[in-house]
């Protein structure tokens, strides 16, 4: 974050609520909502990073419009990935007459020291091929999963 936008926001919350208000009107070009200052001041300090640096990404803005619908009730709740095991599950494949094992992570996969973050990166580390990795490591068979949890 640059200095100015840093002092900038510091400076919000020392601010008297008029002063809030123009910098509401001058920044979002709209009449300030009638709450309280704190709420002034969060969605301020918000919106002037989000003129500096850009706001959500496409994808976030997406992930939210689909917690709003399905909160709304007009969308269901995608279903968890099956295909992903479980944290702290030890995957074990045999290739080429060596054992390889795989960690599952909370957030990838671990494999001789070194993250990955999906089991194909770890299968084409593996074989220096791409594979598809949940099929490389027997967790899918024909396109179908293997067991089901």
């Amino acid at each position: 974050m640059t200095t100015a936008i840093l002092t900038q926001v510091a400076e919000l919350p020392t601010l008297p609520t008029p002063k809030l208000k123009a910098m509401w009107r001058e920044l979002t070009g709209t009449e300030p909502p009638p709450y309280n200052r704190t709420f002034l001041v969060k969605r301020l300090a918000y919106r002037i990073q989000e003129l500096a640096f850009g706001g959500l990404s496409m994808q976030a803005e997406r992930r939210l419009d689909d917690l709003v619908d399905e909160l709304d009730g007009k969308k269901k709740p995608k279903p968890k990935d099956m295909t992903a095991p479980i944290v702290g599950t030890k995957l074990i494949r045999e290739w080429q007459g060596v054992l390889q094992e795989v960690t599952a992570l909370a957030d990838g996969f671990e494999w001789q020291g070194r993250r990955y973050q999906s089991l194909s990166a770890v299968a084409r580390a593996i074989t220096g091929t791409r594979w598809n990795g949940p099929l490389f490591f027997g967790l899918r068979k024909h396109g179908k999963l293997e067991a089901a949890r």
